[in-house]
């Protein structure tokens, strides 16, 4: 007797890996050489915006490190600790971003209610200028590439990365305002606008929290997708009606579980050659990872033709 599978087997993805490693480097490289840069600018004017966009920074460097080991876990392939894998890491990853990206927040609303409270002062606009359009230039160059790739590797954390990376050039824009405003109209326009930071770091991080406890809960695949099954599996041959279709998302990936009608009067051999060619052509599908096929016989025998 053969002997019982009980791990999936799951092919290499090295091009996958490659736009993962990509992706990690530009962010931790990018983010540190950014908060360095807010950092010390802050320091030496004492600007409240400028200090809630260098811990933004600063924090995208920590979860940066852990998405690279997220990453790193969640390609590992499939064992007996994980038989279908290990992809679920990877919301989880996500997770840990926007966790990252909440203590970014709360950092900016405390150090700008405590300016708030002093009365706020009047910051130079050349250094903070410099550095905060420099940072908003590089967010927007990091936006672009890491979701392209996020996208080629279908990756929400990779997403998750490069949203967080157009809430930085936001941010950075309000923390740049703010700067002006302590010079050319009030000093608390410069706390003011590090609590703007924090709260648009709060709404990214919320997307973020959203998409991806859908990812760990089994949250459904949408309407159009089911359809987009139904219809790919109505394309095989012997085919007589699909009426089932469950998909929902396993970690990132979707699993769809399906019940197709086929000719009752037909062999276990044909019906197991039928039900193998819907999996291969569902699976085909760059939104599915992974597709069970039941076979029932229709209601109704096929009318043969004449």
């Amino acid at each position: 007797m053969d002997e019982m599978k009980q791990v999936r087997k799951e092919p290499r993805d090295p091009s996958r890996r490659a736009l993962y490693l990509r992706a990690t480097l530009i962010a931790i490289l990018g983010n540190l050489v950014l908060a360095a840069a807010k950092g010390l600018v802050a320091w030496s004017t004492g600007s409240s915006a400028v200090l809630s966009d260098a811990a933004n920074s600063l924090s995208d460097t920590l979860y940066s490190l852990l998405m690279a080991v997220g990453l790193y876990i969640a390609q590992q392939p499939a064992d007996e600790s994980h038989p279908q894998g290990h992809s679920r890491f990877e919301p989880l990853v996500s997770l840990l971003i926007a966790i990252a990206m909440g203590v970014a927040a709360y950092t900016a609303a405390r150090t700008a209610v405590l300016r708030f409270s002093t009365g706020g002062a009047a910051v130079g606009a050349g250094w903070p200028t410099a550095v905060l359009l420099g940072g908003v230039a590089a967010k927007v160059v990091m936006y672009r590439v890491v979701m392209a790739l996020g996208r080629r590797a279908r990756s929400p954390a990779l997403r998750a990365s490069a949203r967080d990376n157009l809430a930085d050039v936001l941010a950075s824009v309000a923390a740049w305002l703010g700067v002006l405003g302590s010079n050319l109209v009030h000093p608390l326009l410069d706390p003011a606008a590090g609590f703007v930071v924090a709260l648009w770091i709060l709404r990214a991080m919320w997307e973020i929290l959203y998409e991806n406890l859908g990812y760990l809960t089994g949250r459904g695949a949408p309407s159009d997708v089911t359809a987009e099954i139904a219809g790919a599996a109505s394309t095989v041959p012997g085919v007589i009606n699909v009426h089932q279709v469950i998909a929902d998302y396993v970690g990132p990936e979707l699993r769809v579980d399906m019940h197709v009608d086929v000719d009752g009067g037909m062999t276990l051999q044909e019906a197991h050659d039928i039900s193998e060619k819907v999996a291969e052509r569902v699976e085909g599908l760059a939104s599915v990872d992974l597709a069970f096929v039941h076979v029932e016989p229709a209601e109704e025998p096929a009318e043969s033709s004449a």
